[in-house]
């Protein structure tokens, strides 16, 4: 009997530690997010980029910036450039939310041509673009909301 009763109390001392060690990982994705692998080096030279500069900016892109349209950076307005922005609640993201619907890396906003994609970065509550959640890099009209939590972002000329 006491055989019985040693062998419960130690799975269930396993069990116990199990979820303590689920809880702090759960934890450190949420406030660190994941780690992607460095990209590895294919041992060729990188394809030539075609010269954009000559281009007039209004060419490029219709959109010249980003608007915060809800949440508590509302009324801020960001420059866009040709480089990407990407938006959560970790320090290092361009756009830093305080929204607690927010992941810590959680969209990214990507220049394409003369458009822009947004991408979701796995976030838990999802990306929407004009009420649809989104899946796959997509292109954002401007003045089409773009939902991540209680922010609104909008692209704008």
């Amino acid at each position: 009997m006491t055989a019985v009763l040693f062998l419960l109390r130690a799975v269930i001392l396993v069990l116990l530690w199990g979820f303590v060690i689920a809880a702090i990982v759960a934890v450190r994705h949420d406030i660190f997010g994941t780690r992607r692998a460095a990209p590895q080096p294919t041992g060729r030279a990188p394809a030539p980029r075609q010269q954009r500069a000559a281009e007039p900016k209004s060419k490029r892109s219709a959109a010249r910036r980003l608007v915060v349209v809800e949440g508590s950076l509302a009324g801020q307005t960001f420059p866009l450039t040709e480089v990407a922005i990407t938006i959560g609640r970790a320090d290092d993201s361009t756009l830093v939310l305080t929204d607690d619907y927010a992941s810590t890396r959680h969209a990214r906003l990507v220049p394409q041509g003369d458009a822009w994609l947004v991408e979701d970065l796995g976030s838990t509550n999802g990306t929407y673009l004009d009420r649809q959640r989104i899946t796959a890099p997509t292109p954002v009209p401007v003045g089409v909301p773009i939902r991540i939590g209680k922010t609104v972002l909008e692209l704008r000329k």
